[in-house]
């Protein structure tokens, strides 16, 4: 038997690949409310690898994805990605501190429609974009 109450929970994320804080293998990102923007800052490393150096898509993307539920989260809904469009610009060398950026385009019902962008630190060029729509649990 389980003794960790969230484990029981659908909805606990303290095991988030992206951001749970009780995930060993996660990338532990942190994520903050600034004005109508959720941000957090990622540095891959070399386990975050696709092709030699460069940072996976699918890491990309999870970044991307969880921006967006959490800039639900952090104002108090629960939500999950129903689809989303993702376009790669160019590649995320690792090593290559980033900032993750997302803002809400319109929310109706139990609809949110989001955007969001991974823009590198030095060069500010963005290495990736996506929109998705999430279902806000009931």
């Amino acid at each position: 038997m389980n003794s960790n109450p969230e484990s029981t929970n659908p909805l606990a994320a303290s095991e988030c690949f992206v951001c749970g804080p009780d995930n060993p293998n996660g990338l532990k990102l942190s994520f903050q409310l600034e004005g109508e923007y959720c941000i957090a800052n990622f540095t891959p490393d070399k386990f975050h690898c696709g092709y030699s150096g460069i940072t996976h898509g699918g890491i990309i993307f999870s970044a991307l994805d969880d921006v967006m539920a959490n800039w639900l989260f952090l104002q108090g809904d629960r939500a999950v990605t129903a689809k989303c469009n993702l376009r790669y610009k160019t590649p995320l060398p690792i090593g290559i501190p980033t900032q993750l950026k997302s803002w809400c385009l319109k929310r109706k019902g139990r609809l949110a429609i989001m955007a969001s962008e991974i823009k590198r630190h030095d060069t500010l060029e963005v290495i990736a974009e996506c929109d998705a729509t999430f279902m806000i649990s009931p």
